[in-house]
């Protein structure tokens, strides 16, 4: 009987190796703090986002950001200003925890490719082989406004887990949706859209999702959609464990992105920035409306989005996109090949985003193409970037080596410039 127990000891504890993250040949040193000039970078034009910033928020376009900036994996830049929380008259601290929302995406879609890199499918795999649920897809035909009903026809195509990652499946996103029938059906069906504080499970509301009708053929258009989330179930079956554990065990922990959480364990919760508004030009805390904004501090807990659930630093985040920087490897620990990253960054659609197009979605990331590049979108062709909910945004540029990354947290737009202006004067500031 001991004989039987060890055995199974050490064929889990095998599978436990196979599936631990990888040690790299390569290894670059983790992100440290380094004088601008050292790496390329005028401190005289880098002084600039200091004054952007901080006029922004003497403005009152936003009530507190904190901006970070990296070249050839050192930090250049990183500063809070103004206030996470105005009521409480709390200060912006650097190392302050945002809601970062459709940021989110990029993680997961690399935890799916990390998957895929240990050949558990392709990426033209039909999605019904992992969730039976989405099989045999129906694409919306018809909508009554009275009384919500809609007839449906059946799609030509099945959905694939290349569609999920490129927003091309077809499949809406409820609240934030742009054809107001989509949020009409999804509310009925009790989908939950983004973020929640209720008992709910990714599962659950996806297997929901998958009974719901499509906007168009897979694969025919961009339509940005739920389908991160549905990739973050997809994640958990094809793993066998909890998506949150997957995040945790097999990317946050090993580049140690210790501030990383779908909900914040109680000795991170006083970090968290308040998201607010400008109510008679005073900012006070966003109300609850369709979701709570304190649901990475309260509630059930159990809803663990792929496509918008996530909380970060600027420091954390810089070193995800450091990792992308790389290569796919961070201090030592390779999260994904070199190859996979550049099918990562590469077109998957030429036949929504054609030779034409200013930037294209890989399958992860926005990523900006030569022609978009000179006509001004700051960066070389295959700068990268996306932004969240709660105004945040990130971008990382291989061919420089730089990345920003600016977190802020709004509801409702006061004027804010500070996205655009911090990615153009970022660029700005090399000066090698």
């Amino acid at each position: 009987m001991k004989r039987i127990v060890l055995i199974q000891v050490l064929l889990l504890a095998g599978i436990s190796i196979l599936s631990a993250q990888t040690k790299s040949i390569q290894k670059s040193a983790p992100l440290t703090e380094t004088k601008p000039e050292s790496v390329g970078i005028s401190p005289e034009r880098l002084a600039r986002i200091d004054v952007m910033c901080q006029e922004e928020v003497e403005k009152g376009h936003i009530p507190g950001v904190v901006s970070l900036v990296a070249r050839n994996g050192k930090i250049v830049h990183w500063k809070a200003y103004g206030m996470a929380d105005n009521t409480s008259d709390k200060k912006m601290e650097r190392d302050a925890i945002f809601r970062i929302a459709s940021q989110s995406k990029a993680v997961t879609a690399t935890a799916v490719m990390m998957l895929w890199e240990e050949g558990k499918f392709r990426l033209d795999d039909p999605v019904s082989k992992f969730i039976p649920e989405f099989k045999n897809p129906q694409i919306l035909k018809d909508f009554k406004y009275s009384d919500t009903t809609y007839t449906t026809i059946p799609a030509e195509k099945e959905i694939t887990i290349r569609h999920l990652l490129t927003h091309t499946s077809g499949i809406g996103y409820g609240e934030i949706d742009n054809d107001e029938r989509m949020k009409m059906i999804y509310q009925k069906a009790g989908v939950t859209d983004l973020f929640t504080t209720e008992d709910i499970t990714i599962g659950e509301s996806v297997k929901k999702l998958a009974m719901l009708p499509l906007h168009h053929e897979p694969g025919e258009k961009y339509t940005y959609s739920e389908g991160m989330d549905v990739l973050g179930y997809f994640i958990e079956l094809v793993s066998g464990i909890p998506f949150d554990e997957f995040l945790r065990t097999r990317i946050f922990d090993p580049l140690g992105m210790d501030d990383t959480w779908f909900y914040l364990p109680d000795d991170k919760a006083e970090r968290l920035v308040t998201v607010q508004q400008k109510v008679d030009e005073k900012w006070e805390k966003y109300p609850v409306t369709f979701y709570d904004t304190d649901y990475p501090i309260k509630g059930a807990r159990s809803f663990f989005s792929g496509g918008a659930g996530l909380c970060s630093t600027a420091k954390d985040y810089a070193i995800f996109l450091q990792m992308y920087l790389n290569g796919g490897e961070y201090n030592g620990v390779r999260l994904l090949s070199r190859t996979t990253v550049h099918a990562i960054m590469s077109n998957q659609f030429y036949k929504v985003w054609n030779d034409d197009a200013d930037n294209y979605y890989g399958l992860a990331f926005l990523v900006i193409t030569e022609k978009g590049s000179g006509l001004g979108a700051e960066g070389y062709a295959g700068r990268f970037g996306w932004g969240g909910y709660f105004n945040t945004q990130y971008f990382a540029d291989p061919t420089d080596q730089i990345l920003g990354v600016i977190m802020k947290q709004t509801q409702g737009w006061y004027g804010d410039e500070s996205g655009w202006k911090f990615q153009q004067l970022v660029f700005q500031s090399i000066d090698d």
